[in-house]
């Protein structure tokens, strides 16, 4: 507002700024957008973040590489074993370790079971956000099943930090498995139920068809990865095109969709569900025998029945707790496909049992630029289901 030379007030512009968050449960985490808004019109939508940082890749360089790992789990709270693997991955590189194929099959069950208890988060409290109630309580029930899978192997329910360099922490157990076996039995009928509560719901279509849409090219072009690059045509899997953890031995499709919108993105992540069971069930079939972390005792530790019969063994596990993993002089980066898209850890080490430098490619962080974009023009009651259509996880953004 402005005063005139009359004394009378006169407005600037004919455009309203709004402040949507940081503390609005609809963005998902402490993020912040600025709306200018031309009455429900959104004009421009400017992202602010930052609220809560913690300071993960900084601290990453004062710990030794082992004890980076619990801090990978907090990164993105809904993907502990994906950010565990992409660290441990490149860590691996580095060292040069080779990792026993039963290792292998464990961390893609981990990470698969981990993809659909993230996607029955995003699902139940999208719809909650859109105003779908009933499937939010649906979605819990499946999630607490792999909780309860999670506390089994790990003891931890949420941040298991049980993919280790090197391997894993802990084998199989029989209990587990079969847990699993359970887990993936049940599974296909409640995604079916999903489906018939929303898929061809028309408030729910009315809510998102056509809503927050991006093109193939402006996918590309505003660096999305995971299923919102899928939902716009794009057929890039990180598991499919880079394979990693042995995921070229298993035989699964890659949904793939052309529009773009907030319903496709939806459409997507629930056939990755489907698929990801059937990951799961091939490789509880081909579980092999053998050990579960490298035999290498420079880097894994050794079994504890050998610290009473070999004084080599007692010393690698004193070297180990007490000094960790020096990694070669280098630096790589190796992605995973998560949750969200492309993770993935940038090291470089210095030769000691400290990394040099950690820098995190973030998915979410990523994708905040594109979703604010794709708010322009849109209705402000169409930004609630544009934020979750996206799925972004605020404590990798502010990492």
């Amino acid at each position: 507002m402005s005063v005139t030379d009359q004394g009378l007030l006169h407005r600037d512009k004919d455009t309203m700024t709004l402040n949507m968050g940081p503390q609005h449960p609809s963005t998902h985490g402490v993020f912040r957008v600025i709306l200018e808004m031309d009455g429900e019109v959104v004009q421009t939508a400017e992202p602010e973040i930052g609220y809560l940082h913690t300071g993960i890749e900084k601290n990453s360089e004062n710990k030794r590489y082992g004890h980076v790992i619990p801090m990978t789990d907090r990164l993105d709270y809904l993907n502990p074993p994906g950010n565990n693997l992409a660290f441990c991955l490149t860590t691996e590189k580095l060292l040069g370790v080779e990792i026993p194929e039963r290792a292998n099959v464990l961390r893609v069950i981990m990470c698969e079971l981990s993809r659909i208890a993230s996607h029955l988060v995003w699902l139940g409290t999208h719809a909650l956000d859109i105003g779908a109630m009933t499937i939010f309580l649906y979605c819990w029930r499946e999630r607490e099943m792999i909780l309860d899978l999670n506390e089994e192997i790990s003891g931890v329910r949420m941040m298991t930090s049980y993919i280790r360099i090197g391997g894993v922490a802990k084998d199989a157990t029989r209990p587990w498995l079969d847990g699993i076996r359970d887990f993936i039995e049940y599974f296909p009928a409640k995604v079916d139920e999903y489906e018939r509560l929303l898929t061809k719901n028309p408030i729910w279509l009315d809510r998102t068809e056509g809503i927050g849409a991006f093109t193939r090219e402006e996918a590309i072009n505003w660096s999305f990865s995971g299923p919102a690059l899928r939902a716009s045509g794009v057929n890039w899997d990180i598991r499919k095109a880079q394979p990693y953890s042995g995921y070229d031995n298993y035989k699964f499709d890659i949904p793939v969709l052309n529009n773009g919108d907030i319903f496709d993105r939806y459409r997507v992540r629930v056939e990755e569900m489907r698929q990801s069971r059937i990951i799961i069930k091939q490789a509880l079939e081909s579980l092999p025998e053998g050990p579960y972390k490298t035999p290498d005792n420079k880097v894994s530790l050794p079994p504890r029945e050998s610290l009473h019969t070999s004084m080599e063994a007692l010393i690698h596990h004193f070297k180990l707790v007490s000094e960790g993993i020096s990694v070669p002089v280098g630096e790589t980066y190796v992605p995973i496909e998560g949750a969200r898209g492309e993770v993935g850890f940038y090291i470089v080490s210095d030769g000691t049992n400290v990394p040099a430098r950690v820098k995190l490619r973030a998915p979410s962080f990523m994708a905040i630029p594109g979703m604010c974009k794709m708010m322009e023009g849109c209705y402000i009651a169409d930004v609630v289901g544009i934020i979750g259509s996206i799925d972004i996880v605020m404590g990798e953004v502010d990492r």
